[in-house]
């Protein structure tokens, strides 16, 4: 605690330093631009050419403002960019001329390639003009197409770990749009043709929210046409223009998607000693407009076998790892079922349907699903999906029904319903879970206020089953400061949720546990801009607070990390960090398949430093290493990742991951190894072939997954995919299979 208080007062030291001498608020920031648009004029043609006469009469707004690194200026004439809008009745036509030198920086050919990671321009549509959720359209200068969900609050600018996803996007969503891209020396030129039927929106809307932004990644910055403060991301809604329509939209007459599929393949799995067998499977899904802006979604033996196998995670916690959801089914309006609770306490997560615990399929025999706006304010969200009975799992129908009322100006009430019902169980078996929230968020985004209550029903044990979450933030500038408490009773159940810290496993007994327990998390930050430094663009020093209790409040855990990051204006960063534990384990646990530490309390710590090099580069690197105790023994931990590019078509990556457990004599000591090399090669842009394996020691497994991916058609696709997998100890062969799958994407 005096540790926590200590970064608390040093914080508001620095708070108070910064009200000194921090920057002024910039006055653009205040500004909210308009864009008035008119429908088409003549004809417009999707080429790459803004010539045609549809585009003559057009608003043109080149007022571009920097976003990052800095946020106080406008961007440059030399990389200025000129952005048209007009419509007619099927399509929402944009166009952008894009000035700079053609020596672009190309990561991939790739579809839905992460847009920061290439030079592009994109546009941020709010429709409803609720600033909770929204599109992303971008695209790089290859033409190149990527498209995200707005499905929360993106909350701060951060500096995110490899691989991770910003907070609040979506980038499985995967949906139909045209465009085409021209390059010159000294500019290159956008035209989009978005169908009205892709997006969801209020007919009855004059004003929807719009940002156009530009990623210039020779410089390493961001613009945008409505100005948005450095702490927040480009996709911020808070601060978008405003779009303001002569006469909305009409509704859609017709948006009906069908996307059948089929499959055929040949897999054996050697654990069983089965002999290879061929099988075809059909199926298909449905995408139904009810409104234009409430969506139904039906799938009937729906097959997920082109998604990419889960990344294998080396897991030293005591606790199963939370992977990220990749099957299409589940990700539009995610959020309306998933935004509850805390990021590890979810009530609603959707890999626990037709997915066991190891990740392996469970057979969904329909899906059926609406989301969306029922009105301006109110999004709800219903789904219902049947699981096949498979071995030892019982057939289960999933019911999640979740509400959002927006009040006030981005404040949402919102709650949720679950069940889990077992068919033709012996006894009664079902999970049922109720609850309501508030989340308060003012209108610039800078403070934010949560509470909630939940209670669980089950076959018995119907008392202490509560869930209960509150917490404040506040962002400012430079300044971030965010407390959480949260906890479950000893017999809350959520089957379709997620509860880190509620199940532990006993290896003296070979049992999992499951209890209640308290979470109590802290985290602040304060960021100084090097302005007048041309080779930082930021200093971060942070801190971060995790304690679990017990439902008697006796202490489980406490850990405590202090972190100091430097951002450099070539896109390298560096990092260091100091963490220290204490964790009182409760039942006796291995983590080297020997002896079982026993269940009492452990104090230890680590520190840690990387780097990471300037990722525009053809050939990056990222490092780091950790070295501490860990509980009774010590830990070491080094990982190194290089990634190489053949600009645009082909990225070889490779990912060496080693731990090294020591602890006294009985209790073992372990190697784990996890490597991970991938080859891209984008052949075209509809034509990629993605090898992806993995080596790791803890699982036992090395995996080979290969995908071939043609898109012949738009959102139309034939994967040809190879997937086999060893065990390491033994080196036998698990499981190995070839699957064709063909799906042609309907519009009626």
């Amino acid at each position: 605690m005096k540790k926590l208080n200590f970064a608390i007062i040093l914080l508001i030291s620095l708070k108070a330093f910064y009200a000194v001498n921090g920057q002024n608020k910039n006055s653009n920031l205040t500004a909210i631009p308009e864009y008035s648009i008119r429908p088409v004029e003549g004809e417009i043609n999707i080429d790459g050419f803004i010539n045609d006469g549809g585009w003559r009469n057009t608003e043109t707004v080149n007022n571009f403002w920097m976003s990052f690194p800095v946020d106080d200026k406008a961007a440059g004439p030399e990389i200025q960019t000129e952005v048209k809008m007009t419509y007619d009745n099927q399509f929402l036509y944009i166009s952008a001329i894009c000035h700079g030198p053609d020596n672009h920086i190309i990561q991939t050919l790739k579809r839905d390639s992460p847009l920061q990671q290439s030079d592009g321009f994109g546009v941020v549509i709010d429709p409803v003009n609720e600033r909770t959720n929204g599109f992303v359209f971008g695209l790089n200068p290859m033409g190149v197409q990527t498209e995200l969900l707005i499905t929360g609050q993106t909350g701060r600018r951060q500096i995110l770990e490899p691989g991770r996803t910003p907070q609040g996007i979506n980038i499985a969503w995967d949906n139909k749009w045209f465009s085409e891209v021209q390059s010159f020396p000294d500019r290159w030129e956008v035209e989009i043709a978005i169908p009205f039927k892709t997006i969801r929106f209020d007919d009855e809307k004059k004003i929807w929210g719009i940002n156009f932004f530009r990623i210039d990644s020779k410089t390493n910055s961001i613009h945008t046409w409505s100005p948005v403060p450095i702490e927040f991301t480009e996709f911020d809604l808070g601060y978008t223009g405003k779009l303001v329509w002569d006469n909305p939209p009409k509704k859609v007459k017709s948006n009906i998607s069908i996307i059948p599929y089929a499959l055929g393949g040949i897999t054996r799995d050697f654990n069983n000693a089965t002999p290879s067998e061929s099988n075809f499977q059909a199926g298909v899904d449905g995408k139904i407009a009810l409104t234009s802006s409430l969506n139904f979604d039906l799938a009937v033996n729906p097959n997920f076998s082109q998604v990419e196998i889960d990344e294998q995670v080396t897991n030293l916690t005591l606790f199963d790892i939370m992977l990220p959801e990749k099957r299409l089914f589940f990700l539009e309006n995610s959020d309306v079922f998933e935004d509850f609770g805390i990021p590890p306490m979810r009530p609603f997560f959707s890999r626990r349907i037709g997915l066991d615990d190891e990740g392996n399929a469970i057979p969904i025999l329909f899906g059926a699903r609406v989301s969306g706006n029922a009105t301006n304010n109110l999004r709800l969200g219903l789904m219902n999906l049947q699981t096949r009975e498979t071995g030892d799992l019982l057939a289960n129908n999933y019911t999640a029904v979740a509400f959002h009322q927006q009040v006030l100006s981005r404040s949402v009430i919102k709650g949720y319903l679950h069940n889990r019902q077992a068919i033709n169980a012996e006894n009664e078996n079902f999970n049922r879970n109720a609850g309501l929230e508030f989340l308060y968020r003012s209108a610039d985004g800078r403070m934010q206020g949560f509470m909630g209550y939940a209670k669980s029903l089950n076959p018995e044990n119907n008392f202490k089953n509560y869930f209960y979450n509150t917490g404040v933030g506040y962002d400012s500038r430079s300044l971030s400061l965010y407390f959480n408490l949260a906890g479950v009773g000893d017999n809350y159940i959520a089957d379709m949720g997620y509860f880190r810290g509620q199940k532990y496993y006993d290896a003296a007994r070979d049992t999992t546990v499951r209890i209640g327990m308290n979470h109590w998390f802290t985290r602040g930050s304060y960021t100084i801009y090097a302005k007048k430094n041309k080779k930082i663009i930021s200093h971060e020093i942070g801190f971060r607070n995790i304690m679990g209790y017990e439902s008697n409040f006796s202490l489980i855990n406490r850990d405590f990390e202090v972190n100091y990051n430097i951002r450099f204006t070539n896109t390298s960063i560096a990092r260091a960090a100091y963490t220290t534990n204490k964790t009182n384990l409760l039942f006796p646990y291995s983590f080297t398949r020997s002896t079982p530490l026993p269940a009492k309390t452990y104090k230890y710590s680590s520190a840690l430093i990387g780097y990471e090099t300037d990722q525009r580069s053809l050939f990056s690197l990222t490092g780091s290493i950790l070295y501490g105790s860990f509980y009774n023994g010590s830990r070491s931990q080094f990982l190194l990742g290089f990634k190489y590019r053949v600009q645009p078509w082909g990225n070889f990556a490779l990912l060496f991951q080693h731990n090294k457990l020591k602890f006294p004599d009985g209790y073992g000591s372990k190697k784990l190894l996890n490597i991970t090399p991938r080859i891209d090669f984008n052949f075209t842009k509809n034509l990629f072939w993605t090898t992806f394996m993995q080596y790791e020691t803890q699982s036992d497994i090395f995996n080979i997954n290969s995908r071939i991916q043609w898109r012949y058609q738009p959102l139309s696709d034939i994967y040809l995919v190879y997937t086999d997998s060893y065990s390491i100890e033994e080196r036998i062969p698990r499981y190995r299979a070839v699957m064709l799958k063909v799906s042609y994407w309907l519009n009626l």
